[in-house]
């Protein structure tokens, strides 16, 4: 019968085939410590927290050894206990905080100016291909120029009061603000727009039901790196020309050679830049739940 001789040719072929392949090898699970070190591990909370404090401690341990053994001149690189006592009386005398205050409402009034116009306008070269090609190469072409060749610029054009400080971090912040901003809006997948446009949403409706939701937290996190920057822009104005700030008090410590209020001071700076940093974190996971994010 043809079905069964069909049935006895294929058992021989059968069993040369499962010959042929190899015994499955059973996976072993990496090890914990291999699998700190493999692309995308999670790690938890607390074990993140005692890496990036344990990073912080090695470099203070080495500062002060290096103080302690000579290796450095105090000149150059005062001892950690020197610049921590030197802080503490400019805390104490009140000149570090009323320096900070400047500053930050300084940094805080630029920031939110150049956002608030960036932000818009990134979104509208997003979404419409005609300003993209009216905007965008015109601020492609702003923003080669060096932020730095602009301060005596500014000076003229507003001297040194704060308004001069607000135009250099508008400067520096504004136009990098605006393409990533529209990058940010380029990402929404074209499949969510095309769905609102088969639901009957108008092109304002898209806008605001589909585009702004799917991008505003890539527009948050445009935000929070770009706050760095304002914080840079800010003491360069600042150590120029100025009378009062954190970036002022560098340039006077410089004059006189103290060395531990410029390290003290520079250290605030990363320190308020990591506080900033932090809290704009923070306040993504509360107002973006719907976007999940470590």
């Amino acid at each position: 019968m043809p079905y069964k001789d069909n049935a006895r040719a294929s058992a021989p072929q059968a069993a040369q085939a499962s010959a042929e392949q190899p015994p499955s090898v059973p996976t072993r699970p990496p090890r914990r410590g291999r699998k700190l070190f493999r692309i995308g591990a999670d790690i938890s909370r607390p074990a993140y927290l005692a890496i990036a404090v344990s990073v912080f401690a090695l470099l203070l341990v080495l500062w002060y050894l290096a103080c302690a053994f000579g290796l450095i001149k105090p000149i150059f690189l005062p001892a950690p206990g020197t610049v921590w006592q030197r802080m503490v009386s400019l805390a104490g005398n009140g000149m570090l905080w009323t320096d900070a205050t400047i500053s930050i409402y300084r940094m805080l009034v630029g920031f939110a100016i150049a956002s608030a116009m960036a932000i818009p306008i990134g979104i509208l070269i997003g979404s419409f291909r005609i300003w993209e090609a009216a905007i965008e190469p015109l601020v492609d072409f702003v923003r080669y120029m060096p932020v730095v060749a602009f301060v005596p610029l500014t000076i003229l054009w507003a001297g040194t009061s704060d308004s001069q400080k607000f135009l250099i971090i508008w400067i520096g912040t504004f136009f990098q603000q605006v393409l990533m901003v529209m990058d940010n809006v380029k990402r929404v997948p074209p499949d969510f727009i095309g769905l609102g446009r088969t639901l009957g949403l108008s092109e304002i409706g898209v806008l605001v039901r589909i585009v702004l939701p799917c991008s505003l937290p890539g527009i948050w996190d445009t935000l929070r790196i770009s706050i760095g920057w304002a914080w840079t822009w800010l003491v360069l104005a600042e150590v120029v020309a100025a009378t009062s700030g954190l970036g002022y008090r560098i340039t006077v410590s410089q004059r006189y050679f103290q060395t531990d209020t410029i390290i003290g001071y520079i250290l605030f700076l990363g320190l308020l830049g990591l506080v900033t940093d932090q809290l704009m974190k923070a306040l993504e996971h509360v107002l973006f739940r719907y976007e999940a994010r470590r």
